[in-house]
């Protein structure tokens, strides 16, 4: 694993562009940054990133399998009760998963660490799957990358396969916070490969979802939703004002309501439990979990739920090293045991290795100065060299 240092493309800001991903800067800061990319080799990308996320990925099913009717595992996740019945229907009916991303700490010398799993609402596809490709095909035309450099990259193709899968030929709504420009750009892209998938689509904000009487969630054209996407985490569904009535839809939703189980924090040290010492996690407890004290005065200290690094703290020899703001933190806490992530010229990156339909099948990777990876945090490209 190397970052190796290059020139950019003189025209890629008009390339972006062209391609719909107007959110490559934000704040007047680079979020796309090609003025270096991640170097690996093939034996990495496949011993060290792909078998251990499809490995994880499996641990992670065997979790939900035990915990989805186990009351005591869901108190500790801080569930509401009301939809545990809504989590283990969409279980046992094998609703199913379209995508998810391990987020991991990786060297290129020891065994990837998971740090979390996004495994309801990941973003950043659209630049994985599609703009880093251009990038890496223009790269090789214009000798910034060795000629047969590659990419460990089939999230495009298998994105609309799953599509096939989990359509089954009906409509499909696209919903979540459309004024977000990330956001909207990640749900056009999904739209578009449900769409190449033969899906009619339509996108609605999420504030527009209406009920009828009927049992129905429909669109503005009061058409029922019978499959819909959100990008919008489980969480905030159950606290927002329909929530109530999501038991009683036919309306099949993608990330399915047992995706509410790996999209918490609470996922960490349960992990820790069932497959202690595993070579690919990190010791993790709940915090008020006497056994957490194991972990002495260094130790990563994250809420059960949290977006972009909200509300994390990097704690070492009792003192805190970094933290992030946010509004995270009143459901509870669990700590991890301190990994550093790796320094390359004064960046730490953490790799996100993504699954399509529990296939792990790409990589993107996010650095920045400050090692808790934050919404500010820049995305590079990686080539296999």
């Amino acid at each position: 694993m190397q970052r190796i240092t290059c020139p950019e493309r003189d025209d890629w800001r008009v390339t972006a562009e062209q391609a719909g991903f107007t959110f490559h800067t934000i704040d007047g800061e680079r979020y796309w940054d090609e003025r270096a990319y991640y170097a690996f080799t093939l034996d990495e990308i496949e011993r060290e990133i792909e078998g251990p996320t499809g490995e994880i990925d499996a641990m992670c099913l065997e979790l939900v399998r035990r915990a989805v009717d186990d009351e005591r595992t869901l108190r500790r996740l801080k569930i509401p009760e009301a939809f545990w019945p809504l989590i283990s229907t969409s279980w046992h009916n094998d609703e199913g998963s379209l995508y998810g991303r391990l987020d991991l700490a990786f060297d290129g010398r020891g065994p990837a660490k998971l740090l979390e799993y996004n495994a309801d609402t990941p973003t950043s596809i659209f630049e994985t799957a599609v703009f880093q490709w251009t990038w890496l095909e223009q790269a090789i035309e214009r000798r910034i990358t060795p000629v047969r450099a590659d990419q460990f990259n089939s999230i495009h193709e298998r994105l609309i396969e799953a599509w096939k899968a989990l359509g089954k030929g009906r409509p499909l709504h696209l919903t979540g916070l459309v004024e977000n420009a990330e956001d909207a750009g990640t749900l056009a892209y999904l739209q578009d490969t449900a769409a190449q998938a033969g899906l009619a689509t339509a996108l609605i904000d999420i504030a527009d979802i209406g009920w009828r009487d009927d049992g129905n969630f429909v669109d503005l054209d009061n058409r029922a939703i019978a499959l819909a996407f959100k990008l919008y985490p489980w969480e905030w569904m159950f606290d927002d004002a329909f929530g109530a009535r999501l038991a009683g839809t036919a309306t099949r939703w993608i990330e399915p309501p047992w995706k509410a189980i790996l999209s918490n924090k609470g996922i960490l040290p349960l992990l820790w439990e069932m497959f202690p010492h595993h070579p690919n996690l990190l010791p993790a407890y709940f915090e008020d979990d006497p056994a957490a004290a194991s972990l002495g005065a260094s130790f990563v200290r994250k809420p059960l739920y949290s977006r972009e690094g909200a509300n994390v703290a990097l704690i070492s020899g009792g003192v805190t090293l970094a933290q992030q703001q946010g509004p995270y933190g009143a459901e509870g806490f669990v700590r991890q045991a301190f990994a550093s992530l790796p320094n390359f010229s004064d960046q730490y990156p953490v790799l996100g290795s993504w699954l399509v339909d529990h296939t792990s099948c790409g990589l993107s990777i996010r650095e920045d100065e400050n090692p808790i990876t934050g919404n500010g945090s820049r995305f590079l490209p990686h080539a296999i060299i």
